[in-house]
């Protein structure tokens, strides 16, 4: 019975090794993790690491697919997080992705996307953005989406009030920017993105919910449908003065922190990153992570975006499954503990049960001999 529970004790400290080197690996990762969740740069890069463990051709079939899409500028993303992790690529590939770059980056190309973005007031890269918003501080773009939607309003229609809201807040923060010699022009740019991205569908449900009741309460509506009925493209300086006056300063400070995280987003990762932050943003938090996460990766930023989703923000759904990794990773440890424990008392005690049987033998040999001897005496 004795060798039976040590045995079992033995048998207890094999099985929790075995489980415990199993769950070790993963509960490291889901600690470290758990560790940075407030970190979206440091989490990023443990679930990168995890995302290229698993693929090997993760990196180059994400090129392989941005270019077959036309974006050169994800693809070349995609290049220099293969240079920060030392994953080659073939000379091919390295050579079509420069050779798309080179296309999307010439003279010709940028002018027609800058007159894109002058005329339609939408922008998928850095020319055509410069053409929104340079239509934006002209207030001829902002004007026009406002007389727009405004009249949509006015007659009952389907408005964007976000886009209506969004033009209208551009309107004063273009006047601060004259009057500030360009101070503003980053909170301009950022709310012209975040209008752009709406009107292309590219603004996460989240966080055009958030935006859009943000909108609502820094317009007057009365005051607003007033200056549209009055307001023409054709009169802008006494239009833009007339919608100016419905805009609510005191409730626009969301928005304008709004627009400059995303100002922050696209000066580091370009136009087309700023638009991924906000597709897959749920609220202003997730854009202040994408800023934070954009200044510590660069131009890496949109290629980590790709393969994470909005996981490379903050932690989404997984928690729960990570503590779990945790908590059996204790449980192991704590059963290990104790299966030690346990064969050592075990082992201990076998021990002095051993040596007290000897000293009893050898008294019972001896009282055995102290009566021989009496005996003979006798």
């Amino acid at each position: 019975m004795k060798w039976l529970r040590i045995s079992s004790a033995l048998t207890g400290i094999a099985a929790c090794s075995l489980v415990l080197a199993q769950v070790a690996p993963h509960a490291r990762e889901a600690g470290a993790i758990l560790a940075a969740q407030d970190d979206p740069a440091a989490m990023s890069e443990l679930k990168l690491d995890a995302a290229l463990a698993k693929d090997d051709h993760l990196v180059q079939d994400n090129i392989e697919a941005a270019l077959t899409a036309g974006d050169a500028d994800l693809a070349d993303s995609f290049v220099a997080l293969a240079r920060d992790r030392n994953v080659a690529l073939p000379d091919d590939l390295l050579s079509r992705v420069g050779d798309a770059v080179k296309a999307e980056n010439s003279s010709s190309h940028f002018a027609k996307r800058f007159a894109t973005g002058l005329v339609t007031g939408n922008a998928d890269d850095v020319a055509s953005l410069s053409g929104t918003v340079a239509g934006d501080l002209f207030v001829i773009g902002d004007i026009r989406d406002v007389v727009r939607e405004g009249k949509h309003l006015a007659m009952g229609e389907d408005t964007d009030r976000l886009v209506l809201g969004l033009a209208t807040a551009g309107l004063a923060v273009t006047a601060v920017t004259y009057v500030s010699a360009g101070g503003a022009a980053p909170v301009r740019a950022g709310l012209t993105l975040v209008k752009d991205a709406r009107k292309v569908g590219r603004l996460g449900e989240g966080l055009a919910a958030w935006a859009g009741r943000s909108a609502r309460e820094v317009v007057d509506t009365p005051m607003l449908q007033n200056a549209v009925a009055k307001g023409s493209v054709f009169r802008p300086g006494e239009t833009a003065s007339a919608i100016k006056a419905a805009f609510r300063v005191e409730k626009a400070g969301a928005l304008v922190r709004l627009g400059k995280d995303v100002t922050r987003v696209a000066e580091k990762t370009g136009t087309r990153g700023a638009m991924d932050s906000l597709r897959i943003a749920e609220g202003p938090k997730d854009v202040a992570r994408a800023a934070r996460l954009a200044e510590a990766q660069g131009s890496k930023t949109r290629a980590i975006m790709k393969v994470l989703g909005r996981g490379a923000l903050l932690l989404v759904g997984g928690a729960f499954d990570l503590t779990l990794w945790l908590l059996g990773a204790a449980l192991t440890l704590f059963g290990l503990l104790s299966s030690i424990k346990a064969t050592t008392e075990r082992l201990t005690q076998a021990w002095c049960d051993r040596r007290r049987a000897r000293r009893l033998r050898r008294a019972q040999i001896a009282a055995e001999a102290a009566l021989a001897d009496a005996a003979l005496t006798a």
